[in-house]
């Protein structure tokens, strides 16, 4: 059981003075320093197991700016076999519908994926929607919290949801989309050999006009969610009491206020 494996991995941002775009009320992300999301690293470590079982490749797809390279570099260097950039200044501003559309008509045009594996969310956005959105659009089964991924012969594999309460086991057929969380697997670390081989590997770029995309469906044309606003938390000023006398004298003190709080 040879497989074809998309990996689809995020770029996401380790600053805390990240700017928002006035218009759009969405994160200005091109120039902004990134990492690999931690989760999407799980994904790329369950893929590049299942190809030392049962062989096969496995292909890194991400949507951003040019600067994601770097990123999909860093998946090369795990081991991946070869990487795919949607990047266009049309698809900027996209939220998970209009993402998970694009993403979807990039696994489309790459032809006779068996598997596409997310991380369980990003942790920017948390939203853990884009990869049952690219589910839908391939009208493929969706498998999500897997913490067990295994495959079997006749494209059939196993999986093993960790939900809130319960674990629960299921069989399903492939072509699938599976997001994993990070109780899957420990990733590797990139060695220095697949590092250096991981920069004689193109890139491919593709934009609008590459994929078999409605102009209506991506960037903020596609885009449903609206953001109002943007804002950061108050900060509570908070203030130390200092109680003084003897320390049987401050217990009695702190046993008061704490009463006068409701706290006892």
């Amino acid at each position: 059981m040879s497989l074809k494996i998309v990996v689809c991995i995020k770029q996401v941002p380790v600053s805390n003075n990240l700017k928002i775009d006035p218009m759009t009320k969405n994160l200005i992300r091109s120039g902004e320093p990134g990492v690999m999301n931690p989760y999407d690293k799980n994904a790329i470590e369950a893929a590049l197991r299942l190809k030392d079982e049962w062989g096969g490749e496995v292909i890194l797809l991400s949507m951003g700016p040019p600067d994601f390279e770097m990123t999909l570099r860093q998946g090369l260097a795990m081991g991946c076999d070869d990487a795919v950039l949607l990047s266009s200044r049309k698809f900027g501003g996209a939220d998970t519908l209009a993402t998970g559309y694009v993403l979807s008509q990039a696994v489309k045009k790459l032809k006779n994926v068996d598997l596409v594996l997310f991380g369980r969310q990003s942790v920017d956005a948390d939203t853990s929607q884009v990869g049952p959105i690219v589910s839908e659009f391939l009208d493929w089964p969706q498998i999500t919290f897997v913490s067990e991924l295994h495959g079997h012969e006749k494209q059939v594999m196993t999986a093993t949801r960790l939900l809130e309460n319960m674990q629960q086991k299921i069989e399903f057929q492939l072509p699938a989309v599976v997001s994993v969380r990070s109780e899957l697997n420990e990733p590797r670390y990139p060695n220095p050999r697949n590092i250096q081989k991981s920069y004689q590997k193109s890139i491919r770029v593709w934009d609008e006009n590459n994929l078999a995309v409605d102009a209506e469906r991506i960037g903020l044309k596609g885009s449903p969610t609206v953001v109002r606003n943007v804002w950061a938390p108050e900060k509570e000023v908070k203030t130390t009491t200092f109680l003084e006398g003897t320390p049987d004298e401050a217990i009695r003190e702190l046993l008061i206020q704490m009463r006068a709080s409701n706290l006892l």
